[in-house]
């Protein structure tokens, strides 16, 4: 790390020696680089419309699995399967999914009359086909969830059931406290881990012969994909430097205002933060 904020404040193509240049890196950056707001802009909206809609989708569907159902460890373990999956066998995945022509998506949308958007090709529906992928890998938070979930004391919703509490009273009144910590986690990680998407936008637009890395139109440039660019593509390993140090600032930042606004919100048994 202290490595890599040395070098933030020099100019190396990685082949040569590094020029000190002090914070004009971040100057550039902050004032004079276009597609550096762009893929902030990018990631931004990719991770504050993907990860609460995958923490309400896990959670539902740990609700769901937290049943006594027939073959429920089967389920358990297929929804989970797509966590172990390889990243980059997803993404062929869903580029084939997308696809506007002959994708399982359009095709299924046009039976009901519907026609299909060009989801990798289209400036306005990229950004949601990411985020609709991403909710196919939701089975890490499911199965945190599910954890907590099945360690709620049970003698909480009968006490709820004494009172006369219907389902959805003990869900806002039992389970849903209950899950404070557990949803800030999931939150916690899942905002860290979404603002450094990298794979999907890469395998998928870097394997297009129709539109450059982060297209169409810069649309799927997301900060690491544009970090990765200037370090292993420009060579500008000074300058990537400097991103990775401002993106470290942004997650950091994002997560100390996360637990502050917790103590209000967080519910302990026992113990109200």
């Amino acid at each position: 790390m202290l490595g890599s904020l040395f070098l933030s404040l020099t100019q190396w193509s990685i082949v040569d020696k590094p020029e000190w240049v002090g914070v004009r890196n971040y100057q550039n950056m902050l004032f004079h680089d276009p597609r550096f707001w762009v893929s902030l802009f990018n990631t931004a909206y990719y991770v504050f419309l993907s990860v609460p809609l995958s923490a309400l989708l896990a959670l539902f569907l740990a609700i769901l699995l937290n049943r006594k159902l027939r073959a429920v460890t089967l389920y358990r373990g297929i929804f989970y399967l797509p966590v172990v999956t390889s990243g980059v066998a997803t993404a062929i995945l869903w580029a084939w999914i997308f696809n506007p022509r002959f994708g399982v998506l359009n095709y299924v949308l046009s039976i009901f009359g519907i026609e299909g958007p060009g989801w990798l090709t289209s400036e306005v529906w990229s950004k949601p086909a990411f985020i609709i992928m991403n909710l196919w890998n939701i089975g890490s938070p499911m199965l945190i969830y599910l954890a907590a979930l099945q360690s709620i004391p049970q003698h909480l919703y009968e006490a709820a059931e004494l009172d006369g509490a219907n389902h959805w009273q003990q869900f806002r009144y039992v389970t849903f406290p209950m899950l404070s910590p557990t949803t800030l986690f999931v939150l916690v990680i899942g905002i860290i881990g979404s603002f450094q998407i990298f794979t999907p936008a890469y395998v998928i637009t870097a394997g297009s012969s129709t539109q450059a890395v982060g297209g169409p139109n810069d649309s799927t440039l997301f900060y690491v994909l544009y970090l990765y660019q200037n370090a292993f593509q420009f060579f500008k390993m000074g300058y990537a430097s400097a991103q990775a140090w401002v993106l470290f600032v942004v997650i950091v930042s994002l997560t100390a205002l996360q637990f502050r606004l917790s103590k209000q919100l967080i519910y302990y048994e026992g113990l109200r933060r």
